[in-house]
């Protein structure tokens, strides 16, 4: 299996930047894509943005221009830079992974999760 661990995650004011990672290990050659999720107090987790094994990315309309995902296969490391943060920002972020175990068969592993809070 693959196991995922973020970091970077803070206290932030409006208008600030932070850079969100994620390690993997284990059979990383298993992953297909990976990708942020958050979830903010009360409020469903929501897809932030992705970014496949080929280096395609997609991010979500709420974020897209302000964050920009990024991978490092060398490093087995994806990031998330996220500039001009907003109060609604707020949530805990978390690192995903689908991974190819079988011809048709995929499996989904998350990271424990880091808070990243925008107040002034």
């Amino acid at each position: 299996q693959v196991q995922l661990v973020e970091s970077g995650g803070g206290l932030v004011q409006p208008g600030g930047s932070l850079r969100l990672s994620c390690s993997a290990s284990g059979r990383t050659f298993t992953i297909v894509s990976m990708g942020w999720y958050r979830q903010a107090p009360g409020k469903e987790r929501e897809l932030v943005a992705t970014i496949r094994s080929g280096g395609t990315t997609n991010h979500a309309d709420a974020v897209r221009g302000r964050f920009a995902i990024s991978r490092d296969n060398a490093k087995n490391t994806m990031y998330l830079q996220m500039n001009s943060l907003k109060p609604e920002d707020t949530a805990v972020y978390y690192c995903n992974a689908r991974l190819q175990v079988s011809i048709e068969g995929y499996v989904e592993v998350w990271g424990q999760g880091t808070l990243v809070t925008v107040s002034p």
